[in-house]
């Protein structure tokens, strides 16, 4: 048996590692994350193939003359509606598709973007399509809030001067119009100011950018604003539920309305910047509370949520239909939300509802081929196309669907002052640097989530101690892991394990997961079942030969109250995943009817096929006023 303590990781790692931090940041940030991306991947895979086809099918067909036509002097007539955050959205997620799978292809048609987005700023500074009458209304600080995010994600790539000052001159103008109207930003649009003071975000980049004051100052300002009495109150309204901090208004799209979930999850991804950029802990307390009443009131099985884009408590009736479910920009959002928290902290917990997240409700959004995206993904019914928005032929969620997808792949593995994380199982090639400055090489080996098995190989040159830290599932309560064939002892579930010990090329980290099939009820006291694998929800689906979906169907369990399920043979074109397990069928007859075969495929897949079926995630359960009401037996 190997202890996880045989090798204490040498002092002078650690303080390199920290020193490199400190000067890389110096000036700039209070706060540094734990974890650091990778410096190259190179996914394959189930994964790797669903990267290849948003970038072949969406990123790179995007007409992106027609995402800058609104930015042109002539066309700046808006009063209301929100064209202006398209490019931006497209643009960041083409950075990271970039970054991902470098071309020339690509890389040429950024620097398109970029350039015909510059073309349009005028000597104001003012990047957007909103009449001058207008400016600061409705959604033109949010459409600003984008292009600054996609001029700076392209500094960052570049380093081209042009890009941030680009950015630059967008902040001054959105400073210099608000000093001159009245300087209170959450007064600004719909949402209880979120929308406009999401703004946040790219003006702590700005101030990480340039060192420049003032940008720490309006940051610093905004957040001071929340809490006005007209204003969103992030910070002291971060211990109430999220569905329940304002009233219901009148008007549910307005100015009113407080419960906007991915507005606000967008303030709080800002707030993480302004906290990396002060150390002021109230801030990472706020996000964190914030973070934990979504997830217990609001995160679905598929790992996203609210109802006509708001927070409505929307967990607790889950398996009930509902209107307009899980919207994609909400998604994508919680998806980054979580990203950004596992990133700062290095905890588990926030990589467990990432993957959860990502598998089910990210990847059931995309198109089999990746080429669009849906704008709504219920748990039980069928995946439906959204419509154009603002005369563009596309809509906030094709735009944003992307940003998720390529989010992930930087979380996979990372690295971190004591050695590195393998956070996520994902076959494919991951390059970091050792504590010691070596060049890293992880390989991955798996076909997880279809199996719970997963194999890490080391590539480097010289031996060195150092600590590697994995991550063990919550939902995983049997497991194995061992190194070069030894046991390692005390691996827990909804943890991280660290082996610190000298490290060299061709050592093997092999670990094995848990992937018996679980229930999950519903609500308080059961009305429905569903069935998780690993972190992927299965369902039931109308191109399956068998019991119609209306069926009332009892899952059969073993004796610890797993579900049985049989791997059934693959068909790629259709679905990733594909089982079958036991139902008991509702029955009138005196003796009880026996178990049924139903098949079951992966969420994702689930409705997505070629051609349109109906699916069912919440298996509905007969209530027995013999059993007080509850399922029957």
């Amino acid at each position: 048996m190997i202890n996880r303590n045989i090798v204490l990781v040498t002092l002078l790692s650690f303080t390199m590692a920290y020193g490199k931090l400190l000067a890389q940041n110096k000036g700039r940030v209070s706060v540094s994350d734990v974890l650091e991306p990778s410096s190259g991947m190179h996914l394959t895979g189930y994964l790797g193939g669903k990267l290849e086809e948003s970038i072949a099918n969406r990123i790179l067909v995007q007409d992106v003359d027609k995402l800058i036509e609104p930015f042109k002097v002539e066309n700046r007539k808006e009063t209301q509606m929100w064209q202006s955050e398209f490019w931006g959205k497209w643009f960041t997620s083409a950075v990271l598709a970039y970054k991902y799978h470098p071309s020339v292809q690509l890389k040429q048609v950024l620097e398109k973007a970029v350039r015909g987005l510059l073309a349009t700023q005028t000597p104001d500074g003012y990047i957007g399509n909103y009449a001058m009458s207008h400016r600061l209304e409705q959604w033109d600080i949010w459409g600003r809030k984008y292009c600054m995010l996609g001029l700076l994600s392209y500094y960052d790539l570049t380093k081209d001067e042009k890009s941030l000052n680009g950015a630059s001159h967008i902040a001054d103008n959105l400073i210099s119009d608000l000093n001159k109207k009245d300087g209170i930003i959450v007064t600004k649009g719909n949402y209880k100011g979120m929308a406009a003071s999401s703004v946040l975000e790219p003006i702590c980049l700005l101030y990480r950018y340039t060192n420049n004051v003032k940008y720490l100052n309006f940051a610093k300002e905004i957040v001071r604003q929340w809490e006005r009495p007209d204003g969103p109150q992030l910070l002291s309204k971060s211990n109430i539920n999220v569905s329940e901090r304002f009233p219901k208004p009148k008007n549910w799209y307005s100015a009113e309305q407080g419960q906007k979930a991915y507005e606000m999850m967008s303030c709080y991804e800002g707030l993480l910047e302004l906290y990396r950029l002060t150390g002021n802990d109230s801030y990472k307390q706020a996000v964190v509370n914030s973070w934990e009443n979504i997830r217990n009131t609001e995160i679905n099985i598929a790992g996203s949520g609210a109802s006509t884009e708001m927070w409505f408590g929307g967990k607790e009736v889950q398996d009930f239909p509902v209107h307009h479910y899980q919207e994609t920009c909400v998604s994508v959002t919680w998806l980054k939300l979580n990203n950004q928290l596992l990133r700062l902290t290095g905890e588990s917990r926030y990589a467990d509802e990432a993957e959860r997240t990502y598998y089910n409700a990210i990847l059931g959004s995309m198109s089999v081929n990746g080429s669009t995206w849906a704008k709504y993904t219920p748990l039980n019914g069928q995946r439906l196309p959204g419509s154009g928005q603002c005369g563009m032929n596309l809509n906030c969620c094709e735009a944003s669907g992307p940003r998720g997808l390529f989010n992930f792949p930087f979380h996979i593995v990372m690295g971190r002052r004591e050695g590195l994380q393998i956070n996520f199982f994902v076959r494919g090639t991951y390059q970091l640097e050792s504590p010691l400055g070596q060049r890293l090489k992880v390989i991955q080996s798996t076909d997880y989530p279809k199996s719970g098995s997963m194999n890490a190989e080391l590539d480097i040159n010289k031996p060195e101690a150092f600590e590697i830290s994995i991550r063990i599932p919550e939902w995983s309560n049997v497991n194995k892991l061992t190194v070069n064939g030894e046991t390692v002892a005390d691996v827990k579930n909804g943890g991280l394990t660290r082996i610190k010990r000298i490290w060299k090329r061709g050592d093997k980290i092999s670990l094995e997961l848990d992937m018996r099939g679980r229930l999950i009820e519903s609500g308080n006291g059961v009305r429905s079942f569903a069935i998780m694998r690993g972190p992927i929800v299965l369902a039931r689906d109308s191109r399956f030969e068998g019991i119609g979906l209306a069926a009332v169907l009892k899952p059969v369990t073993d004796q610890q109250g797993y579900v049985l399920l049989k791997k059934l043979p693959d068909n790629p074109t259709e679905y990733f995943m594909h089982f079958e397990a036991e139902f008991i069928p509702e029955s009138y007859t005196e003796t009880p009817a026996g178990p049924v075969a139903i098949s079951l495929c992966d969420y994702a897949s689930a409705g997505n096929g070629h051609k349109s079926s109906f699916y069912e995630v919440w298996m509905p359960q007969l209530i027995n006023p013999k059993n007080n009401g509850s399922f029957h037996q």
